[in-house]
């Protein structure tokens, strides 16, 4: 930061700004919460505020937003290892190697309505 008043003023006016977006970013997560959304959506909702409110602190704040290109790429590569590291779970989920193709129900344990009379 410079001693340059002209600069110091530029400076607080945008951590003032920032500082309002954020009390405006928190009033919108109550606002949501008010709301009830079904479960998954909430997270949705809940992650894209706190996305947005984190990056304008980390941005300002931390002055992330004066930083040279290899920071970028650092930030840019923790991202894509978060994405890859969310997605591993979801994908053991849905992996469907070495289950039935068809779903095993009364008929093939051979509880059906005929045998159950026996």
């Amino acid at each position: 930061m410079h001693s340059d008043p002209a600069e110091v003023r530029k400076t607080v006016r945008t951590y003032l700004t920032v500082g309002a977006l954020l009390f405006l970013g928190t009033a919108i997560t109550v606002a949501v919460n008010q709301v009830h959304l079904v479960v998954p959506l909430a997270i949705t909702v809940a992650l894209i505020i706190a996305t947005i409110k984190g990056s304008m602190v980390a941005s300002v704040f931390m002055h992330l937003s004066h930083e040279k290109k290899w920071v970028y790429g650092a930030l840019v590569l923790t991202v894509a290892f978060f994405v890859v590291l969310m997605l591993v779970p979801l994908l053991t989920i849905s992996d469907t190697v070495g289950s039935p193709l068809a779903p095993r129900g009364a008929a093939a344990h051979g509880d059906t309505p005929t045998e159950r009379g026996r």
